[in-house]
């Protein structure tokens, strides 16, 4: 019986969570299911999925599938700290704003925030925080999260991560990437995945997969072993010890098999450009009015200022997210299965409601 609820016709750019599965896990999926194998973690599947990310991260790199995001970033965070230990991170940190207090309520772990223009920490902005070491009544800085690509859509250079990592690991502080999107990240600064992580000084990584493609699934990667303790267990306490984990592994075996994660996050930041160019050349001609940038477009997100009353009536056609409502700011996101007729779609249905919605007659 085939059970099929929603119009595949609907598009949206709110998130690359929207998108359904690449056609690629589907079939890894499919290739896993058959016969018996054994439960948490002593598949055939998961034995050579670290064998895939160390052909990717290097002899040294460990890696531990989990259900989430937040999962990789809680329990990722926790095997990085004792319980006094506090993360500096941005303030537009997801670690921060979008995963409910998780890392505070769950994992015990005080975050320090930074205001950034960006999303990106520097070490003069890491500074403000890292602070204080020895003093009983302030929580310890112990570690530094940065985000791959940022939730402002911007990418680290090699040379950013590395001057992040030279300038806390003298303090005594730890390096933790938050890769919810780094195969966009990779895709857009045309590097191998060791380059900017394992050989740029980041100790321990949240490799992201359901935002490029699969189905559920993300892991946590430990770069450098001095750095985390304790994971086989926190795994587990923190309910991220998958029973049938053949299945998160198949998926990640596939994402990292003949660049599947890179032809996906590379299609998605490609219609990102797209839809950004398409949006800049009606602003210059005058077709689209009253639209503005509030970021780079560096990988799969575009940021973007409406005329007052535009958004809510483009959402009619398309879902998506106010970024800042107080100041008319959005985001777009696009993803591995965007087509080129999303964009121009999606940019001729823009104009048209900021011509309403501005009372503007051809």
């Amino acid at each position: 019986m085939t059970l099929q609820l929603h119009d595949l016709d609907l598009r949206g750019f709110a998130s690359d969570n929207y998108a359904g599965v690449h056609p690629e896990i589907l079939d890894a999926i499919a290739a896993a299911n058959n016969g018996h194998q054994i439960a948490y973690g002593e598949d055939v599947y998961t034995a050579r999925v670290h064998e895939v990310f160390r052909e990717h991260f290097g002899e040294q790199a460990q890696v531990f599938p989990v259900f989430n995001g937040t999962g990789a970033n809680v329990v990722g965070l926790q095997s990085m700290l004792p319980r006094w230990g506090a993360v500096v991170c941005t303030s537009t940190a997801h670690i921060h704003t979008d995963e409910a207090g998780a890392p505070e309520r769950v994992a015990g772990i005080k975050l320090l925030t930074v205001e950034t223009p960006d999303g990106k920490l520097t070490p003069e902005l890491i500074d403000r925080e890292a602070w204080g070491w020895g003093d009983e009544h302030r929580p310890q800085p112990l570690a530094v999260s940065i985000t791959q690509t940022t939730e402002l859509g911007t990418a680290y250079t090699v040379d950013e991560i590395r001057a992040i990592a030279d300038h806390v690991h003298p303090l005594g502080m730890k390096l933790h990437m938050d890769g919810a999107r780094i195969s966009n990240a990779a895709a857009s600064l045309g590097v191998p995945l060791r380059e900017f992580t394992t050989d740029a000084g980041v100790d321990v990584l949240s490799f992201g997969g359901t935002k490029n493609g699969m189905l559920y699934g993300e892991a946590i990667v430990v770069l450098n072993p001095d750095a985390s303790e304790g994971l086989h267990y926190l795994r587990k306490l923190n309910m991220q010890l998958s029973s049938k984990m053949r299945f998160v592994s198949a998926q990640l075996i596939a994402l990292l098999t003949d660049d599947l994660y890179l032809r996906s996050a590379g299609h998605a930041n490609a219609m990102a450009a797209r839809l950004r160019s398409a949006l800049e050349a009606g602003v210059a001609d005058g077709t689209i009015r009253g639209v503005g940038f509030s970021q780079e477009t560096q990988a799969n997100g575009v940021f973007a200022t409406l005329p007052a009353g535009v958004a809510d009536r483009l959402r009619k056609h398309f879902r998506f997210y106010d970024w800042d409502a107080s100041r008319n700011e959005v985001r777009w996101m696009c993803s591995f299965d965007t087509s080129e007729q999303d964009i121009d779609d999606f940019v001729a249905a823009l104009a048209s409601e900021i011509d309403a919605e501005l009372g503007v007659t051809q």
